[in-house]
């Protein structure tokens, strides 16, 4: 258990901040010598005080308007993984209390249910969770090696127990699929299949070992074939997606009496781009794409089961405030995509975790909304001007997790002790219009391409950026004129935006994507060209 901690730690430590700076993870700094504890009664007391503005919150919900948070009534919970039940009720783990939490949208208030099978001062990363239609609720639990239920019913928990191997194995998403409950082990190298009528401590698993070995097995999906998608990679390596039959596994397992057969037969791989290092999260849409989130890097990338072809596609660049830049030290800040899923309208969503925000892209207009939430933790951040005073709205409120309902996305802020939600039906306030949505170019050419921002809010917006992204360094976009960093936009003059795209001598042929839009302080509205390069 001890070295699965200090791995996961590591790793996640890694993922947790920003490309900024490395600040101590709790539990982890060799140099403290007992630190003072002041007991207030509170999950507060499992952190020593000069920890509790990093981890325990920094201010008051806040709200824009597309995003509305909730402060959570209980003091350093971190929330992490969450759900919606059928009536709309928002459900999420404590990972600071080891509480299940009810969030009543009508009445907005919170139900928090005390688990007494949780030891006292304990912590755990809480990354999956999903609710089953007999009411209950299911969820992952890393430091202990558990899933539980909780009954909405009669709200008692039940934890059982994961299969562990040597200590190395850490069950992280978690999705109800049918009369199965499928959970990848992080670290652990499987997928697990686990009955949800069973319940206690002896429970049979079918577990799946992952065909790359010494990796770990991040999230999964499912597509309309029940085949499992899920990725295999070593850190900042490189790996595979998986495309595992679990159907013609089961199947053959049934008829042939044998109680486990090879994998390889029921398993197709597809070597991973090499500019996609860390693919946690997963998605299939409803044409059969697989999305795949990058969490060391501001891409997420799309993969066509049919072609076999990944096409990359990028974020615009974090605001400031979220980094903060005081010392300078940020040359290239990035996004970080982390979880993605896909909405009943068939938009992909993902949490950029160093960018603040929660993002929807729609595959078929090829537009991008980024959705920027306001709560802001400065400790998590190159925030500090040298003065010993935090600057304001500089920092992040780490969203790990999110969870899709109609148009509405329930996000969690670990280390704001908040919950939130965007809602994606309420009118953006800029539009963009492309001269075209595609491109052709060969290596060493450039051609001229023009966009239009126009404002869709019948009033002045003050405060617009431009947006002018690319995937890679050969692929280049410039402004043919000099724009201020920041301008406002009239309601009734839309801007011109006439710029030159450029595919250097050494461009690998292929297709790219090019990021053009606009962003304000609360949200930015993009879309993509396709840039061919012959």
């Amino acid at each position: 258990m001890k070295k699965k901690g200090v791995i996961v730690t590591i790793f996640f430590g890694f993922i947790l901040l920003s490309s900024t700076i490395m600040l101590v993870m709790p539990g982890m700094d060799p140099n403290s010598d007992s630190p003072e504890v002041s007991v207030t009664g509170t999950p507060a007391d499992n952190f020593p005080d000069e920890q509790r503005a990093q981890f325990c919150g920094s201010g008051d919900a806040k709200s824009t308007k597309y995003v509305q948070e909730y402060s959570i009534p209980t003091e350093c919970t971190n929330p992490l993984a969450i759900t919606t039940d059928y009536d709309g009720n928002v459900w999420f783990a404590e990972t600071n209390t080891g509480k299940i939490v009810k969030f009543d949208p009508n009445f907005e208030s919170f139900t928090e249910y005390e688990n007494p099978l949780w030891p006292p001062g304990g912590r755990s990363m809480m990354w999956g969770i999903d609710y089953a239609p007999d009411g209950s609720i299911w969820y992952t639990d890393e430091s202990f090696d558990s899933v539980w239920k909780f009954s909405t019913l009669d709200e008692k928990y039940d934890r059982i127990a994961y299969p562990s191997e040597g200590g190395d194995s850490l069950p992280q998403k978690l999705r109800i699929d049918g009369s199965q409950i499928i959970v990848n082990d992080f670290t652990g190298n499987k997928l697990t299949f686990l009955d949800p009528n069973q319940s206690g401590e002896d429970v049979n698993y079918l577990s799946i070992p992952s065909p790359v070995d010494d990796s770990v097995t991040a999230d999964f999906a499912i597509d309309e074939d029940d085949n499992v998608w899920f990725t295999n990679w070593l850190f900042q390596q490189g790996g595979v997606l998986v495309k595992f039959d679990q159907n013609g596994y089961r199947n053959t397992v049934a008829t042939s009496g044998e109680q486990y057969l090879p994998l390889i037969d029921f398993i197709e791989l597809y070597q991973l781009p090499v500019s996609l290092l860390t693919p946690n999260g997963a998605v299939v849409g409803k044409d059969g794409t697989v999305w795949l989130a990058d969490t060391t890097s501001s891409s997420f990338f799309s993969f066509d089961p049919m072609t076999e072809k990944f096409i990359q596609y990028v974020t615009a660049d974090p605001l400031l405030s979220t980094y903060g830049n005081q010392t300078g030290i940020v040359k290239t800040p990035i996004s970080r995509p982390y979880w993605i899923e896909s909405d009943d309208q068939g938009r992909i969503v993902f949490n950029e975790q160093t960018a603040n925000n929660i993002s929807v892209m729609d595959p078929v207009s090829q537009s991008l909304v980024e959705y920027h939430v306001p709560s802001k933790n400065p400790n998590w951040g190159d925030c500090d001007p040298g003065t010993g005073m935090m600057l304001a709205d500089c920092g992040l409120a780490q969203i790990f997790d999110f969870t899709v309902d109609g148009d509405k996305i329930w996000f969690t802020e670990w280390v704001e002790n908040n919950i939130g939600v965007v809602d994606t039906s309420i009118p953006l306030p800029l539009e963009i219009q492309l001269d075209s949505n595609v491109l052709m170019l060969t290596s060493g050419d450039s051609k001229d391409f023009d966009f239009v921002v126009s404002s869709t809010s019948q009033k002045d917006l003050m405060g617009v950026s431009l947006i002018l992204s690319s995937t890679h360094d050969f692929l280049n976009v410039e402004l043919n004129e000099n724009y201020p960093e920041s301008f406002q936009l009239d309601f009734d003059a839309p801007r011109p935006i006439s710029l030159t795209i450029y595919a250097s001598e050494d461009a690998v042929p292929g297709t790219y994507k090019v990021l053009l839009g606009a962003q304000l302080s609360d949200v930015a509205i993009s879309k993509y060209v396709t840039v061919t390069i012959e």
